[in-house]
């Protein structure tokens, strides 16, 4: 089965300043990213280092954000169809981006995502995470590696 999906965000800068763009350190990178039917929009700037607010939400960090975000969905979806229950998942993920001149690009990944299963077997659940990378839209559509180092913990009964 083949299906198109579509997706749609408006982003709006907000830094001019008074003179808009008139030199590189005279306009703010502040922008808002919004989408039909959202309740909140997402304040965005650049990185830091390119003279952003560092309070901010920067495209690089949306991006690893997306891509945590997922895998965890994506596990979520494998681990009910092998009959894992998960009662808690967090990720702290980090990425390398390596800049060349005024360019540059991500060179990785990594995903630290630690599970908490109630039901089904550990080895399974540390396991099914290759399918649910496999599964993963966002994942399939970036050119650089991404790695996963999952923590399986088993809940106690109580």
């Amino acid at each position: 089965m083949e299906l198109d999906h579509h997706y749609a965000v408006r982003v709006v800068w907000q830094g001019d300043l008074g003179t808009g763009t008139s030199g590189y350190l005279r306009y703010s990178r502040a922008n808002e990213v919004t989408a039909a039917g959202k309740a909140h929009a997402i304040a965005g700037s650049s990185d830091r280092t390119f003279h952003g607010d560092r309070e901010r939400w920067n495209p690089e960090e949306l991006l690893l954000a997306a891509l945590s975000q997922c895998h965890m969905l994506s596990y979520l979806h494998v681990a009910t169809r092998h009959g894992i229950v998960v009662t808690a998942y967090s990720d702290d993920a980090v990425a390398t981006m390596h800049q060349v001149g005024d360019g540059g690009a991500f060179t990785e990944a990594v995903l630290r995502p630690v599970v908490t299963i109630a039901a089904g077997d550990a080895d399974l659940a540390r396991r099914i995470h290759a399918e649910a990378a496999r599964l993963c839209f966002i994942a399939s559509s970036v050119a650089f590696p991404i790695r996963h180092e999952p923590t399986i913990r088993v809940a106690q009964p109580e």
